[in-house]
């Protein structure tokens, strides 16, 4: 185990539970004083009375800390400060560095995780408004599929409904192959906009559409086959775009609405016989506890419209309920928006109240904030259209291009546009994650993709460097060279810091907060970068020199493992 701060904790805890006389949680932390610091004997005044330097005196004594530290010191009114051993350091890098997951076990318990994230409308293309979704939730599902768990993507399409009838009779208006080509070169905007022209305009193309949705909703034969050709060209379209940002999701992960239709009925008579549902204004509808309105009233979830038709809750209610009972999730996230926190809180009390969700099941919402354009609103085109979200990725890779031909014109064409890509996108993934997700943010091309300050350059750069300090010294990587040494204040920084992933992945994984991981390894960028400055790697010699080789191998496969998992690449050069 290469986790300093859970090592401290357990050598702490037995000692603080003997003082106690019950379990005590260290509250172990980094400090500005020492390496660690414990605060727990000043809160365990009030439990046992006392005075908290003579509490943390006691604790001190029955703590096993001699192998782990060179230093423990009991400062201001009762913190125990702890200084690690440089040899116990050294001893534990040499553990990350023989590790194929650096120090990072499996989890003990894997469970069958479900991510519901990007889910775009069908026949229409992706913008901006799906940028955020997609990122965190593929980064949510590299993560825990890293750790061990089973993960199974829910892209859940939006291809049902009215609209339907709109766009199969815009597709017989212009024929089946014109349809075709046009939604093959992925131009759905236009021919949406096309057939909502003409459903504005035309009482009869108004009158038309309506018997589609109709013949659709009824299993014609004939509407459902120009149905599936409008779902198998968009998600040819989604597909081009996930490539483009280096998404993990594929033709497998589609599940669509319609996936959900003939398990609607059964859904309305289970929260019927379970007594759930009642009639509202014609409606069916579910009024989930602890929901009100502005006056007090309970919140209805509407599950069966007035006009006998299901409304989004349906679907809902039958997604989570076939994500619990067919696919056996016991942790089921929605990477879905903050407008939408109400609504889902809704169904998943509904599911509760429904006996679905129940431990160790549980559902969460991940949620997040909006993308800003430089005038603080959602960011639009100039015309006050969403910004395509191939149009925003591609400017970011020309950006990112002629910024790595003016660093380096040395490089070949096909590699300048493999790192123009990586920098590109990356630079994009990396502004959205190493946000607080919960927070909107401003969409700034020029800051992210500085190759300077918290960004996915500098962290790409830092570790190119790593890979060309081993190139030019013409030497591989030493992993089996035992336990380094550790002789100058900005080696045992470098060190503390790569000792401090493990516990910051344990810690991301429960809370998927990835700007706690961009951070760390921007901290880990930051500490390597005063470490190159004073202390010389390859202009050392011996055992110095291998000690530095150590710690920058470490580095570099740190910030290797870390974006990947936050779905950024990693370039050996730039």
């Amino acid at each position: 185990m290469a986790d300093l701060e859970e090592l401290l904790r357990r050598r702490l805890a037995p000692a603080f539970e003997a003082v106690a006389g019950d379990p005590v949680d260290p509250a172990i932390r980094r400090s500005q004083h020492a390496d660690y610091q414990s605060d727990a004997a000043l809160a365990l005044v009030r439990r046992i009375g006392g005075n908290p330097r003579d509490i943390a005196a006691r604790v001190v004594e029955r703590a096993e800390l001699d192998d782990l530290c060179a230093k423990v010191e009991i400062s201001g009114p009762g913190f125990i400060n702890l200084t690690l051993a440089d040899d116990a350091l050294g001893r534990l890098l040499a553990e990350v560095a023989a590790d194929e997951r650096l120090g990072v076990r499996p989890v003990e318990a894997a469970e069958t995780v479900t991510v519901d994230y990007s889910a775009p409308n069908a026949a229409k293309e992706m913008h901006v408004g799906h940028l955020r979704s997609t990122i965190i939730g593929d980064a949510v599902v590299r993560l825990l599929q890293w750790r061990g768990h089973t993960v199974i993507r829910q892209n859940h399409l939006g291809d049902w409904g009215t609209p339907f009838g709109m766009l199969v009779e815009h597709l017989l208006d212009i024929g089946e192959a014109e349809a075709a080509h046009e939604l093959s070169v992925g131009d759905l905007n236009a021919f949406y906009q096309a057939a909502r022209r003409k459903f504005d305009a035309d009482e009869s193309f108004q009158e038309r559409s309506r018997r589609r949705v109709v013949l659709l909703q009824s299993g014609d034969e004939a509407t459902l086959r120009l149905w599936q050709m409008l779902i198998n060209e968009s998600q040819k379209y989604f597909l081009a775009v996930y490539d483009l940002l280096g998404a993990t999701l594929g033709p497998d992960d589609f599940f669509g609405e319609s996936h959900y239709n003939d398990q609607l009925e059964s859904v309305v008579d289970e929260l019927a016989d379970l007594g759930l549902l009642r009639d509202s204004e014609g409606a069916k509808c579910v009024f989930p506890a602890g929901y009100t309105g502005r006056e007090g009233d309970p919140l209805p979830l509407i599950v069966r419209k007035s006009d006998g038709g299901f409304g989004y809750a349906a679907t809902d209610l039958a997604t989570i309920r076939h994500r619990l009972r067919k696919l056996h999730a016991t942790r089921l996230l929605y990477v879905v928006g903050l407008p939408q926190q109400m609504h889902l809180g809704m169904v998943f009390q509904t599911a509760r109240e429904a006996g679905w969700l129940a431990p160790p099941a549980r559902a969460e919402h991940i949620g997040f904030g909006s993308v800003l354009g430089s005038d603080g609103k959602i960011l639009r085109t100039r015309a006050g259209a969403s910004v395509k979200l191939v149009d925003l990725l591609a400017e970011a890779v020309s950006r990112a291009s002629a910024i790595i031909a003016e660093k380096n014109p040395d490089l070949d064409a096909d590699t300048r546009a493999a790192v123009a890509r990586a920098v590109g996108i990356g630079a994009v993934k990396y502004a959205d994650l190493s946000t607080d997700r919960v927070k909107d943010y401003v969409f700034d091309y020029d800051r992210m993709l500085s190759f300077d300050g918290n960004t996915a350059p500098y962290l790409q750069y830092a570790r190119a460097r790593i890979c060309s300090i081993f190139r030019r010294g013409g030497v591989e990587p030493p992993r089996d060279a035992g336990a380094p040494v550790l002789a100058e204040p900005a080696e045992r920084a470098l060190a503390l810091q790569l000792l401090g992933f493990e516990g910051l992945i344990a810690e991301v994984s429960q809370n998927l907060e990835f700007h706690r991981l961009a951070q760390y390894l921007y901290g880990l960028a930051s500490a390597f970068t005063s470490f190159y400055e004073k202390c010389p790697v390859l202009q050392a010699e011996g055992e110095v020199r291998t000690s530095r080789l150590v710690l920058c191998d470490l580095t570099a496969r740190t910030l290797e493992l870390g974006l990947g998992l936050l779905g950024i690449e990693s370039p050996d050069q730039m």
